[in-house]
């Protein structure tokens, strides 16, 4: 999960370069179209059968739905709000999904892991805020803020499904049923954008990104996510989104020399805390 952190931040900072270019729900559609080749072609290579993918397809087609609803809600409000609210919005997702790991997959969170993942809310939004205080007191709830929640209480949801649901199939299995899941509905709903987008006028940075979201942003940590899914609780399994943040303040730096105030830094230690919390639980 420390993987599938970095390669969704690198997400956020490869995309941001090619927003503009390309409809989102068409961008996804494209994502999710090359990452289900890609694993089509990856389980033919391990010789994983496909035939468990569409046996009970519902349920891949659930999973995938709400991994769809949290790509749609997001593009969706980020046109009316700002990157920053709906990151904010999403450090609730890991106490999400320890609520829905207990309701669905009778997951019981002691008080040691929910005192570590409230640790990790607080340096993610700290992080997310760039150590402005005065920026996180202006946090208002709008349309935006309120359409991304239900987005992600649908991601939120997710590992614990798979918990309870795909438990008797591989993870490659069940990522490439996920993402053919997520691939329907975000057609379906992005069919105007697609018919729309000239393909041939796009920039080859726009194909780079693409390429980059498909393989490792879609197809890679969809895998991963399945993978820990099936050996973790689902508040852990996403606690790991806490490192997202903090990654992007890395990539930043790395890439464009943006530095960040030092207060900025003990977002980031009280997340490395929190993970550090959860790991030790883990252990006993």
């Amino acid at each position: 999960m420390l993987s599938f952190s970095m390669l969704v931040s690198l997400s956020f900072t490869f995309g941001h370069i090619v927003a503009r270019d390309m409809a989102p729900a068409a961008l996804s559609t494209v994502r999710f179209a090359l990452a289900a080749l890609l694993l089509m072609a990856v389980a033919k290579a391990m010789r994983v059968p496909l035939a468990p993918v569409f046996h009970r397809f519902w349920r891949f087609g659930l999973m995938g739905g709400l991994m769809a609803v949290y790509f749609i809600t997001m593009f969706e409000a980020l046109r009316v709000t700002s990157a920053v609210s709906t990151a904010a919005v999403f450090t609730l997702t890991p106490l999400m999904a320890a609520g829905f790991g207990y309701v669905i997959a009778r997951q019981y969170a002691s008080r040691w892991t929910l005192i570590a993942l409230t640790i990790g809310a607080v340096g993610a939004v700290w992080v997310i805020f760039r150590a402005d205080l005065n920026a996180l007191l202006r946090f208002e709830i709008g349309f935006g803020e309120a359409l991304f929640t239900l987005g992600a209480f649908a991601h939120a949801m997710v590992p614990a499904l798979a918990r309870k649901l795909a438990h008797d199939v591989k993870p490659v299995q069940t990522s490439l049923g996920t993402i053919l899941g997520a691939l329907i509905v975000t057609a379906i709903y992005g069919a105007p954008d697609l018919i729309a987008t000239d393909y041939a006028a796009l920039r080859p940075a726009v194909w780079l990104v693409i390429i980059y979201l498909a393989v490792a942003a879609t197809a890679g940590s969809f895998f991963l996510l399945q993978y820990a899914a099936q050996r973790l609780p689902a508040g852990k399994v996403m606690a790991y989104t806490y490192l997202v943040p903090s990654w992007v303040v890395l990539w930043d730096l790395l890439l464009h020399g943006k530095t960040q105030p030092l207060m900025l830094l003990l977002g980031v230690f009280a997340t490395l805390l929190a993970l550090l919390m959860l790991l030790k639980a883990e252990a006993s």
